[in-house]
């Protein structure tokens, strides 16, 4: 049986990309798979084990320790294959690579556009910071094989031979059919609670709803930090506001059936080049419940829900317009839920995680040799001298 290892130093041990779906899927297909994570104790999660390295105590001590412990465990495990989730952990990779070990790097987001929305940069120095992050890249990836996140990814890195595009689609069997059990209307939304994400402009929109008459409830799950949390607060508080529940990071279950009880679904993601580029999962998550969903209008969004008739694109700068579609959803029951079932047969056809799931599996492969028998072969041990790279195709 073949060894794969997921490495991440950022990420929470259950996000929904790397352990709900690619190493859940690899569990089934017949690997052993461990995840090492941030968390605080060693445990099975269906079939993945769970190795576990301390929280970090801040970003600094994130990078300087917890990636060296995260590598110490990567080399206890002795794996096939190692699969990274975080560009701080390319070092490990090259050194990983080095020493003859397959590894694979998930790109979850073209790092050096995220540079120009990260807070913790001071503002003068995100475009610079971007541009130097870009110049060392090709050094940091070296020949890498890597999987792409977004279709949009690939054009920014032409020189990358080994690829696959491994799109962040729901598993559908996972997410609950919307239950609409609230009595008075709600909106929900799901993933990282920031600005960027829209959280002012999805309360700003719900004060004018109010302001109108009409009342709606607001279930926001997800991480937030505890400053913008406060701001927030205050914000719904002014608008006089009283049923918009802040849940926190919840297990991925856990947080799908709170959102699944909503009548909408929420993803105005400001225009930032990462997200200009990238689909938000969020949206298929609600489609996939069977949710009528309001997107920012982007072209890639916007071709996804007109395909499907699901819901409405708007501007995500302007709380009137998304004020505007959510009192639409909520006055016409009828239409909004032949929206929702529209949606969620479109993930049923085009946007589940099954076809992408195949296409991590074939990724695997490519990179990883059989034994004569067609069973895995043994691992060979990171000491010693190198074992030779098998050829791999180019995607």
């Amino acid at each position: 049986m073949k060894k794969i290892v997921h490495l991440t130093s950022v990420h929470q041990p259950f996000d929904t990309r790397i352990c709900l779906r690619e190493c859940r899927s690899l569990v089934r297909q017949g690997y052993e798979v461990v995840l090492i994570a941030p968390h605080w104790q060693e445990e099975m999660v269906d079939g993945v084990r769970v190795r576990p390295v301390p929280k970090p105590r801040n970003r600094l001590w994130r990078m300087l320790v917890t990636t060296l412990q995260v590598a110490r465990a990567a080399v206890q495990e002795d794996a096939d294959l190692y699969h990274l989730h975080d560009p701080e952990l390319l070092p490990l990779g090259r050194w990983l690579r080095w020493r003859g070990r397959q590894v694979v790097y998930d790109m979850h987001e073209d790092l050096p556009k995220s540079f120009i929305i990260k807070s913790w940069i001071p503002p003068g120095l995100r475009r610079w910071a971007a541009a130097f992050s870009r110049a060392l890249e090709p050094y940091l990836l070296g020949n890498l094989p890597i999987v792409f996140a977004e279709t949009s990814y690939r054009k920014d890195y032409p020189w990358v031979r080994k690829y696959e595009i491994i799109l962040n689609t729901p598993v559908v069997e996972e997410i609950p059919h919307a239950q609409q059990q609230h009595a008075r209307p709600s909106v929900g939304y799901i993933g990282r609670v920031s600005p960027d994400r829209g959280s002012q402009r999805m309360i700003e929109a719900l004060a004018l709803l109010k302001q109108s008459g009409c009342q709606v409830d607001f279930d926001c799950v997800g991480p937030i930090h505890p400053p913008h949390e406060q701001e927030l607060l205050a914000l719904t508080s002014q608008a006089g506001l009283d049923g918009v529940r802040f849940h926190g990071l919840l297990p991925p279950r856990q947080g799908f059936a709170v959102v699944a009880r909503c009548h909408v679904g929420l993803a105005v993601l400001r225009m930032t080049p990462n997200a200009v580029g990238s689909y938000p999962t969020k949206m298929f998550e609600y489609m996939a419940m069977g949710l009528p969903v309001v997107v920012s209008d982007v072209p890639l969004y916007r071709e996804v829900i007109e395909s499907a008739d699901c819901g409405f694109c708007v501007d995500p700068e302007s709380p009137r317009e998304l004020a505007e579609a959510i009192g639409w959803l909520i006055s016409h029951p009828d239409q909004a839920a032949r929206m929702g079932q529209r949606g969620r047969q479109a993930v049923l056809d085009r946007y589940s995680w099954e076809p992408e799931s195949r296409k991590l599996f074939r990724f695997y492969q490519d990179l990883l040799p059989q034994s004569p028998s067609g069973q895995a072969g043994q691992s060979t041990g990171i000491a010693g001298n190198p074992p030779p790279l098998p050829d791999s195709k180019a995607a």
